[in-house]
C-alpha cells in the first residue's frame, strides 16, 4: 500500500473527528486553544491506536483470510463508509449536548472512542501490508489531530452559517479506497 492510499484512508477516518469538532466548535462559541489541543490529541491518539489493535487482532487470522483479504478490505471499508454516509443524512440536533460540559474529560474520551471504532475495523485492511502498519498508524493519528483543530476553528467561526455534512464525504472516500484495493488485487492476480 502506498503513502497516498494511507493518507486518503486517514482523511476518510478523520471525517468523524472533523464533524464532531465542528459541532463542538459551534457549541463553544469561542476558540479555546488548550481545550482544542486536548480534544485533538485524544482524537488523534485513539484514531492511531485503534487500527493498530485491529491489525494485531486480525493478524492472527491472516493465514485464513489471505485469499479473500482484498474482498474483506473492500467490504469493511464499504460498510464503514456506508454507515458514515447514512449518518450524514441524519439531522443535527443543536441542543443535543447543552446539559453536559462539551469539553469535559468524560465527554471527550467517550467521543474519542466513538469516533475511532471505524478505525479499529480499518486495521484489518493493513494485514496484507505489514511493512506499513506503523507508518499508517502515525499518519492516521496525525491527520485526525490536524482535522480536529481545523474542525474546531470552522465550527467556531463558520459552523452556524453552513450546515456541513462531512461524514458523507468521508464515507465516499473510504468506499473509494476499498474499491481501489479490490481493483488493484483483481488486476494483479488475473
Amino acid at each position: 500500500m502506498d503513502i497516498l492510499s494511507i493518507i486518503i484512508i486517514g482523511i476518510g477516518l478523520a471525517m468523524d473527528c472533523f464533524a464532531v469538532s465542528i459541532s463542538k466548535g459551534i457549541h463553544a462559541k469561542r476558540y479555546f486553544f488548550w481545550l482544542t489541543f486536548r480534544m485533538a490529541f485524544l482524537f488523534g491518539l485513539f484514531q492511531a491506536i485503534m487500527p493498530l489493535i485491529g491489525y494485531f487482532a486480525g493478524a492472527g487470522f491472516a493465514e485464513y483470510v489471505k485469499s479473500i483479504d482484498h474482498w474483506l478490505a473492500f467490504g469493511l471499508l464499504s460498510l464503514i463508509g456506508g454507515k458514515m454516509i447514512v449518518e450524514g443524512f441524519k439531522p443535527i440536533d443543536p441542543d443535543s449536548d447543552k446539559t453536559v460540559n462539551p469539553f469535559s474529560w468524560t465527554s471527550i474520551l467517550s467521543l474519542s472512542l466513538a469516533t475511532s471504532i471505524d478505525a479499529f475495523a480499518t486495521g484489518i485492511v493493513f494485514i496484507p501490508f505489514p511493512t506499513v502498519i506503523w507508518r499508517a498508524v502515525a499518519i492516521i493519528g496525525l491527520i485526525s489531530f490536524i482535522f480536529t483543530f481545523i474542525g474546531m476553528f470552522i465550527g467556531v467561526h463558520f459552523g452556524k452559517r453552513f450546515h456541513l455534512k462531512v461524514e458523507m464525504f468521508g464515507g465516499f472516500i473510504l468506499i473509494g479506497i476499498g474499491l481501489k484495493i479490490l481493483i488493484e488485487h483483481l488486476i494483479n492476480h488475473y
